[in-house]
């Protein structure tokens, strides 16, 4: 069970577009070093709380806090990275990663240090210099990866990150990502539409659910860590993936 203190705290949020109420009622929290997924029927609103999350959009009411500070409507505050890579083509690996420094006003010369420097923890070491179109899927991911995590924030939204790519290479950004956070302070809300990944990841599963959008339930998650792929036969599992799949 994660001891740390509460790093975001998601309270009585409600969020509707015109007439339609889309989030109701909305209430969490995530630790420091936690990993929570949130899973949930298509088109709930789960990237909707994400936005708000980020400050890209407002709610109709609610607060949102960060280390104990309000940032509703704030943007900066967290790292985003969506489910489409959302790589510039004509920027290379090393000039793509490196937008997040240049934005912050990095100067040009510590921002390669620092890039070269984490390339081989992303497994893009010799590849910097190549451009999207030559990148496979999973290499693209992992490279929007490096660039979200080059922002100072520790905590990370990850909107479906995986959802794109192959059975295979989902599985290998899975163990990937497990390697990346050993090597990173990050505190990780992750949306996912697929059950095995989110009781595979997470220390907590929160599940969305009903018309307007509500927590139907917040899952703990009591594998014991690390993880290794086996666990996803193990009875422990199975028993809590059929819970989710009874949920939703």
């Amino acid at each position: 069970m994660n001891t740390f203190p509460n790093k975001l705290e998601v309270e009585n949020l409600f969020k509707n577009y015109g007439n339609d109420l889309i989030l109701r009622d909305i209430s969490f929290h995530v630790k420091e070093n936690e990993f929570v997924s949130i899973i949930g029927p298509s088109g709930c609103g789960k990237s909707t709380l994400f936005n708000v999350i980020a400050g890209l959009e407002f709610p109709l009411s609610g607060a949102i806090s960060l280390d104990g500070q309000s940032i509703l409507g704030v943007t900066g505050k967290v790292g985003y990275m969506h489910q489409k890579d959302l790589l510039l083509p004509w920027r290379t690996v090393l000039t793509n990663v490196a937008l997040p420094l240049e934005i912050q006003g990095v100067d040009k010369k510590t921002a390669r240090e620092n890039i070269i420097k984490m390339l081989p923890v992303f497994g893009l070491e010799g590849h910097e210099n190549k451009y999207p179109a030559q990148l496979s899927g999973g290499m693209r991911q992992r490279t929007s990866l490096m660039r979200a995590s080059m922002l100072p924030n520790d905590i990370m939204l990850l909107d479906e990150p995986f959802g794109s790519l192959d059975a295979i290479t989902k599985s290998k950004m899975q163990d990937y990502l497990f390697y990346v956070l050993g090597h990173m302070k990050k505190t990780i809300l992750f949306i996912t539409h697929d059950i095995d990944e989110a009781v595979f990841l997470s220390d907590r599963v929160i599940v969305l659910g009903g018309t307007p959008t509500e927590i139907v339930d917040i899952e703990e998650i009591k594998l014991e860590r690390p993880r290794s792929r086996e666990v996803v036969l193990s009875s422990e599992f199975l028993v809590v993936k059929k819970k989710l799949i009874e949920l939703l």
